[in-house]
């Protein structure tokens, strides 16, 4: 009974000193950081090729991965019984993080038709949206169910609100800002929460493939100098964030329990 007691102590310490230090960081970077006012130069990506009467043809077409891994996804997390989750809370994560996946394909697709702010909001929401559901399910398989449906709730609400921030004031810090505290916070709970599960290191390679993504958005004029105007930078990001759900399934796939956890009434298994 002791040894149950000092877990959860544990846990609490370990999510609280995790959300206090994540809280200073983003303090910090709204009171350091000057506003962010969104630019036509945001809407501009090198491709504007248009291929069979498509627009910006690369990059609307290299949002369907997303479609059929988040379709796929969703309905094997759905399911229950195909990925190795042992919580109601974990199920939930995944369920919003590949149907927040499929919602990609249609709001990238769409903005890229005609890349403009008003259409910004429909591809940059359901990233927020899979990313959030994405760090609950950490939360919820590294520490405890109760604290990743919290994590999930309070994430969600918060992506809402970002939005809506940048929207109203035109400041993107707090979208900016919500995106990049995934490519931390993740490797940081991975690292320090032990895991009842084998196949961790699907977690490092997926923030790995991110910062990689985002890398490559970053240099798209460079990377479509460099292969011959092939495909730009932007749709190597597409195509490169779309390896992420597909790695994280094989893990929910393939991964198993390394050792029997006591569980207790806030956290019961699916099924017996």
């Amino acid at each position: 009974m002791g040894w149950v007691t000092n877990q959860h102590c544990r846990r609490w310490k370990t999510s609280i000193t995790i959300y206090g230090v994540a809280f200073l960081c983003s303090i910090c970077f709204i009171f350091f950081t000057p506003i962010i006012s969104r630019s036509p130069n945001h809407h501009y990506f090198v491709d504007m090729r248009n291929l069979f009467g498509v627009p910006n043809t690369l990059n609307v077409i290299t949002n369907f991965p997303f479609l059929v891994v988040g379709v796929l996804g969703f309905v094997l997390a759905l399911d229950g019984g195909f990925f190795n989750t042992s919580s109601r809370g974990e199920v939930c994560g995944w369920v919003l993080f590949y149907g927040g996946i499929a919602g990609v394909a249609f709001g990238s697709a769409y903005y890229h038709l005609r890349p403009d702010d008003h259409r910004l909001l429909w591809d940059t929401l359901p990233m927020m949206v899979a990313l959030s559901s994405l760090l609950s399910s950490l939360v919820a398989e590294r520490l405890s169910q109760r604290i990743g449906l919290c994590c999930l709730i309070a994430l969600i609400f918060s992506a809402f609100l970002c939005v809506a921030y940048e929207r109203i004031y035109n400041d993107r810090r707090f979208c900016m800002m919500f995106q990049l505290m995934f490519p931390l916070a993740i490797p940081v709970i991975a690292f320090l929460c032990r895991s009842k599960y084998t196949h961790s290191r699907y977690w490092f390679l997926s923030t790995g493939i991110y910062l990689l993504a985002k890398f490559e958005g970053a240099t798209d004029r460079n990377l479509y100098r460099l292969n011959k105007y092939t495909i730009s930078g932007h749709s190597l990001e597409h195509l490169c964030l779309a390896l992420i759900p597909i790695l994280l399934a094989v893990m929910l796939i393939y991964r198993e329990h390394k050792f029997q956890r006591l569980v207790d009434h806030r956290d019961r298994p699916l099924r017996d």
